[in-house]
């Protein structure tokens, strides 16, 4: 499949239809992606410069760029630190039990460090490349989200320190690792790990650029990811990028990687009977969009097979219904008869999907407001191909347990927000912003009340409200402060899905933050 895609780079150098198509711009993102080198005028000379401006650290077309971000913050219902995570704790956790004081990473951006080029090889035609990675810096690892899960497997709920789901999970890369060629008239196509088409949008069309801190969709990636956190990334992907006039075009493909693990349906299955399956994890999606004066606005349409959630670290022994997931191996729910077909140690849970989402998304400037919008539609069904035990989530990570029936009947989510941007003078910003996503009741059958008891899979409800401020004392330097508050109820309450349903610890979080970002 990779030996498709250079071919297909190829091809694109060899056409030469459409004259009058315009270059296609990158979208704009918190940590720069492939794009057009300064002029030479435009790279730092001197050290006063790099503090003064915002010169870039240029040299033959290659630019060396980063972000470093850090603040401290109070949440209301928090966990004790995990170095591993990179998203801080301002979104309400299902496990959150505690008000405490504590170091927030990746407040408005994701701190880490990047190189990219564009280098002229014909008459506007150019070999591009981006290779880009998250960092904590709170601890200085890698961000890596399923670790946040292993460090706490086997442990009791009131023991987990703060654990995510994402699509960062200790990649050298964690970011984007691409290349390909792009023309100033026919577009611009790479292939390699990227962010989804959904990612490039929440990032232009939030009124909070996917800040942490402040944003439901910027923390969590179901809305960019199209249905699950993990796929705002796609690995061993094409992407091609379009512009003409006012308008542009966008379409991605992602081929099947990674392994499929061992799979049996049976309630007794053991490493004897269960079967090797194809990973089938293929993704494709497109986007339309444009600009008219002030106004802009995009469309944006994903579909990714064998997507993968990761909800909780494996439970141990204090487990009333799944004790033995720390220990041993299972594919829906259902515990493996002898030897495990491979180690739990260092793995994780996932629950496996297929998933179609439909996004529409706008944005207006007026004076010196902004004004932003936007609504997503997801479709969840069981996976028409399964997944086992010993299948590859993101980073590598291997899943020991895995559930391809968790859903009843189609599970929908639908997710909109709206927001406000402010500038109250050249150098200072006023945001407020509220997110909303609604499941429906998947249940089979359909008894979600308080008396019957309620489970993740009853209808639920989560909301986000945020305000913040940022002040640029330098074009590299801004110094931010703001508050988020969020809340769940129903089966978006619900932290552990099997048997009768585990709720959150508590529905609600407060969360002010402080602190300052330096970009290079």
């Amino acid at each position: 499949m990779r030996c498709l895609c250079w071919c297909a780079l190829a091809a694109l150098a060899s056409t030469s239809i459409w004259n009058h198509a315009a270059h296609a711009a990158d979208a704009a993102t918190p940590e720069p992606a492939a794009a057009a080198p300064p002029a030479a005028a435009d790279s730092c000379t001197n050290v006063h410069e790099f503090f003064a401006t915002d010169c870039s650290l240029t040299w033959h077309g290659v630019t060396l760029y980063g972000v470093y971000d850090v603040g401290v913050g109070w949440v209301s219902h928090g966990l004790p630190e995990n170095v591993y995570n990179y998203e801080g704790e301002a979104l309400i956790n299902r496990n959150g039990n505690h008000p405490q004081f504590l170091l927030t990473p990746n407040n408005l951006a994701q701190t880490g460090l990047g190189i990219r080029a564009k280098e002229e090889f014909l008459p506007q035609w150019y070999v591009v490349f981006n290779a880009s990675t998250g960092i904590n810096p709170q601890s200085g690892v890698l961000a890596n989200a399923s670790a946040t899960d292993t460090i706490n497997n086997g442990l009791p709920r009131g023991s987990y320190s703060e654990a995510i789901d994402g699509a960062r999970a200790g990649q050298l890369f964690n970011d984007e690792f691409y290349g390909g060629v792009s023309s100033d008239r026919l577009g611009t196509l790479t292939f390699g790990r990227q962010r989804s088409l959904g990612t490039d949008a929440m990032l232009v069309y939030d009124p909070a650029s996917g800040a942490y801190a402040f944003s439901y969709i910027g923390y969590n990636g179901t809305m960019a990811g199209g249905g699950d956190t993990e796929d705002t990334r796609w690995d061993d992907s094409m992407k091609y990028r379009l512009a003409y006039g006012p308008a542009h075009f966008g379409a991605m493909y992602k081929f099947a990687d990674g392994s499929g693990g061992c799979y049996s349906a049976s309630a007794t299955w053991t490493a004897a009977n269960c079967t090797p399956e194809e990973a089938h994890n293929t993704a494709y999606g497109f986007d339309v969009g444009g600009d008219i004066g002030h106004f802009s606005a995009d469309v944006v349409y994903q579909h990714y097979n064998q997507a993968i959630s990761v909800l909780n670290p494996l439970f141990g022994a204090q487990s009333l219904t799944q004790p033995y997931q720390a220990t041993t191996n299972s594919n829906n729910a259902n515990p493996i008869t002898g030897p495990n077909v491979v180690d739990p140690a260092n793995t994780v849970y996932g629950i496996v999907t297929d998933n179609t989402a439909v996004m529409v998304t706008a944005k207006y400037t007026w004076e010196q407001f902004k004004f932003f919008g936007g609504y997503e539609h997801i479709r969840q069904t069981n996976p028409s191909h399964p997944l086992g035990v010993g299948a590859q989530d993101q980073g590598g990570y291997v899943m020991s347990g895995v559930e391809d029936n968790n859903l009843d009947s189609p599970k929908t989510v639908q997710i909109w927000w709206t927001g406000v941007k402010y500038a109250l003078d050249s150098r200072t910003d006023l945001t407020v912003a509220w997110y909303h996503q609604l499941q429906n009741d998947f249940r089979q059958p359909p008894t979600c009340t308080v008396a019957a008891g309620f489970r993740s899979s009853c209808a639920g409800v989560l909301n986000e409200f945020s305000l913040y401020g940022d002040h640029h004392f330098t074009k590299r330097f801004d110094a931010y402060a703001g508050v988020a508050y969020s809340e769940v109820g129903g089966g978006l309450a619900i932290a552990i899905p099997h048997g009768p349903g585990v709720p959150y610890l508590h529905n609600t979080n407060v969360a002010p933050t402080i602190g300052g970002r330096f970009a290079f």
